[in-house]
């Protein structure tokens, strides 16, 4: 790994030089694209008013009748954006863990793994949600791989 720090460009640049493109230069694309969104700002809703908050401070997402709900320690709230579009789109440390929920897994607190699901708590809240069996096993080697 090499890097440059030139002080008369305007944006940061990441170019992988390689014989051929593999799985691995795949991953590194999306590794670096979900990092800077990291400290993405994203509108959410509460009734008529719009909320300005950072993705770290979400909890879960979760779809309840037909919406996509955003959780946060102690607040609810909605956004406009699908599922599957947040899921693109979120930073590393959100995966998916059922076909209606998508987790933060840096405010994971435990976990109690049960024969049909897995009971997901959450640090600093009372909440809590269910990851589905065909879920569990992506779930704990993400936090592996994070923690």
């Amino acid at each position: 790994m090499r890097v440059e720090i030139d002080p008369n460009i305007k944006e940061g640049e990441v170019i992988i030089r390689a014989p051929e493109f593999t799985k691995n230069i795949t991953e590194i694309q999306e590794l670096i694209k979900r990092q800077n969104a990291t400290q993405k700002v994203m509108t959410f809703y509460s009734g008529s008013t719009e909320f300005y908050l950072e993705v770290g401070d979400i909890l879960f997402f979760e779809t309840e009748d037909r919406q996509v709900r955003a959780h946060t320690e102690n607040q609810l709230y909605t956004t406009h954006q699908r599922l599957y579009e947040l899921e693109e789109n979120l930073p590393i440390e959100f995966i998916r863990i059922s076909k209606s929920c998508i987790v933060n897994v840096n405010k994971i607190l435990a976990f109690t793994k049960s024969l049909s699901n897995c009971l997901v708590q959450f640090q600093n809240s009372h909440k809590q949600v269910y990851a589905s069996r065909r879920y569990y096993k992506s779930l704990q080697e993400h936090l592996k791989k994070l923690r």
